[in-house]
């Protein structure tokens, strides 16, 4: 089986995390502390942010994209709202996978805890509102 897809849906829940982003890592926001935390200095060019934003928004579609299909076959799976078993999915995948991806490699890295917990915060926030898009436009069934 084929989980069902609406594109249009992944397609706004991929624009949702250069939104998300762009909001998180504002200076005023937590662009600052992060920098300092990550040692990242923000006095480069523009230009040296386009690689980086293109990996993003491809690394976002499939993310997007993944986060549909996994929330279509848990929808169909344990049936009931399709918003819900996004939500779900979301978190679960969120858990089981990134934060506790980054707080392994953070940890051998001996990255500061303070950088593990906002970035996965971040991650957690971003999957969220990727699942809200998603589980509000359910896919067409043929």
């Amino acid at each position: 089986m084929i989980p069902e897809i609406n594109y249009w849906a992944v397609l706004l829940a991929t624009l949702s995390t250069m939104i998300v982003g762009t909001i998180w890592y504002t200076p005023k926001v937590f662009g600052n502390r992060w920098a300092q935390l990550a040692k990242v200095d923000l006095s480069g060019s523009a230009k040296s942010a386009l690689w980086p934003i293109i990996t993003t928004v491809i690394v976002s579609f499939i993310t997007a994209w993944v986060l549909a299909g996994a929330s279509a076959i848990a929808w169909h799976f344990y049936e009931g709202s399709f918003f819900a078993a996004s939500v779900v999915t979301a978190i679960l995948l969120w858990a089981g996978f990134t934060a506790a991806r980054f707080i392994t490699h953070d940890a051998f890295e001996g990255r500061p805890t303070a950088l593990t917990t906002m970035n996965i915060a971040h991650e957690l926030v971003t999957i969220v509102i990727m699942a809200v898009l998603i589980g509000v436009w359910p896919p067409a069934l043929g």
